[in-house]
């Protein structure tokens, strides 16, 4: 218990402090007019209050992958908080400030355009097709598990393809309509849901003195899978994650302020990370060790865990306002997966989003082809979505340090845990059966390699922009006067 408490203590003092030292290295602006003013059309860039942009942010890129993610990572033990609290103060939270800051800076933009820019054009291209297809596969997603969820609750009385429709309704609503008419205000419902799962199950794990262990760096897997690459993948949303940079750039066009930036960017990082602590420590201590919850997840995967833990700690009634509270997460990325990949292809062919039927020119076909997704097998390709996700935070994060550097500020904020993050994608796709299959052994001695040439191409990246006199890092725009 004292590992578990601790390590929500330090998430706290890490926004408090590093947040702080990352806002001060970026510099703070506040008279510069954001995008929601400069670029404001009224349906995507709207000047939101900073509540709502931070509540619309946290269910954003939480998805469920912060209690998803926590509990698969459970099996390996304790170990998995470190990472939680490392990963999300030093790189996931960065990681999210960075590319929002960056993007309110740039018109609102988006990550293929910021690749584009700091990281040479042919990477806009590149991850434009990766990140498209990064969200289609996660809304797509996002459209089955939640509808599988409620069917489950409704004990199956509510067919699954009338629950499928609804979910794609809202989803489609919530791409073409302005992000202040359903997301802006429907979010604070779904909102309350997701704070009353996280604080009751929390509440109640300190109640009943759940036997949550204390730090070990022991491997405690049942299948001893390797910790080193696998937990940083099976644990990414509540540590970092790729994800996060295609929503960031949603509310870098709704936020009024730069100074609002930390809490909504850098805060909602935290507090996800806290929600993942919650569910790891859940996943830990109830089922009777972790030969226990290899059980559980055997017979249901992590749905089943929340299923459990919910009416375990919390009884019949509040545990099903708790699983509805899961149930929210994936539903809040979906419909901004879509939104997401609808403004990334508007930015792409530079169609203006101003008209509705601009809207529907893109989003239609977007959904077309979700829903034949959702009527296939695509079981194989989802199993790069885990290598995808943190390949992308590495682009990101490669993103912020070319920005920082350029701007002749210390870059190793970010460059450190993007030289950390792209060893281990290159272990996890040369290592793993999906990949190339080769030893670890191997693997770990080519991607050193692999990763020295990534540094070798970001260096003469920054030569060639260094060069350039008419670099602006910043799209100019009108100061305010006073």
């Amino acid at each position: 218990m004292v590992t578990f408490l601790l390590s929500i203590v330090l998430l706290i003092i890490g926004y408090f402090t590093y947040g702080y030292y990352i806002e001060k290295i970026f510099g703070v602006k506040e008279k510069r007019p954001t995008p929601a003013y400069d670029q404001q059309d009224n349906v995507d860039f709207v000047p939101m209050n900073t509540k709502s942009n931070a509540l619309i942010q946290l269910l954003n890129i939480a998805g469920v992958g912060p209690i998803f993610g926590p509990i698969m990572g459970a099996l390996y033990g304790p170990v998995a908080f470190i990472w939680i609290v490392l990963g999300c103060i030093f790189a996931g939270a960065v990681h999210d400030y960075l590319t929002g800051m960056i993007s309110i800076r740039n018109k609102g933009a988006h990550l293929p355009e910021l690749a584009g820019k700091f990281l040479g054009k042919a990477m806009k291209h590149v991850v434009n097709v990766f990140t498209l297809l990064l969200l289609l596969l996660t809304g797509t997603v996002f459209v089955s598990s939640p509808a599988i969820l409620i069917h489950g609750l409704f004990d199956k009385k509510i067919a699954l393809g009338v629950i499928i429709l609804v979910i794609f309704i809202y989803y489609f609503l919530s791409t073409v309509l302005p992000i202040d008419k359903i997301i802006g205000r429907i979010y604070p419902l779904f909102g309350a849901f997701l704070l009353i799962s996280a604080v009751g199950i929390f509440v109640r794990l300190l109640q009943t003195g759940a036997p949550i262990p204390e730090l070990t760096l022991s491997n405690m897997h049942p299948d001893n899978l390797p910790i080193f690459p696998l937990l940083f993948f099976i644990i990414s949303c509540g540590a970092l994650s790729g994800f996060h940079a295609t929503q960031s750039p949603i509310i870098s066009r709704t936020t009024k302020n730069e100074r609002n930036a930390r809490p909504i960017f850098y805060g909602m990082m935290i507090l996800e990370g806290i929600i993942a602590m919650i569910w790891a420590a859940a996943a830990m201590s109830l089922f009777d060790g972790y030969g226990g919850l290899k059980e559980v997840l055997a017979q249901g995967e992590a749905a089943l865990v929340v299923s459990k833990a919910s009416t375990m700690l919390l009884g019949s009634f509040i545990g099903t306002i708790a699983i509805l509270g899961v149930i929210v997460l994936p539903i809040t990325s979906g419909d901004t997966a879509f939104r997401s990949a609808r403004m990334i292809i508007a930015d792409y062919i530079n169609l203006s989003q101003q008209s509705i039927l601009k809207r529907f020119y893109i989003a239609i076909p977007l959904f077309v082809i979700s829903f034949i997704l959702t009527r296939m097998d695509f079981s194989v390709l989802w199993r790069y979505f885990s290598w995808a996700n943190q390949t992308t935070a590495v682009i990101a994060l490669w993103v912020g340090a070319m920005y920082l550097l350029l701007a002749k500020k210390n870059y190793l904020v970010a460059a450190l845990p993007a030289i950390f993050m792209t060893y281990n994608v290159f272990v996890y796709i040369l290592s793993q059966p999906i990949g190339f299959g080769l030893s670890l052994t191997l693997s770990y001695y080519i991607s050193v390699v692999l990763t020295a040439f990534i540094i070798f191409l970001f260096a003469l990246q920054y030569k060639k922009m260094s060069n350039r006199n008419a670099f602006e890092l910043d799209y100019p725009v009108v100061f305010n006067k006073g």
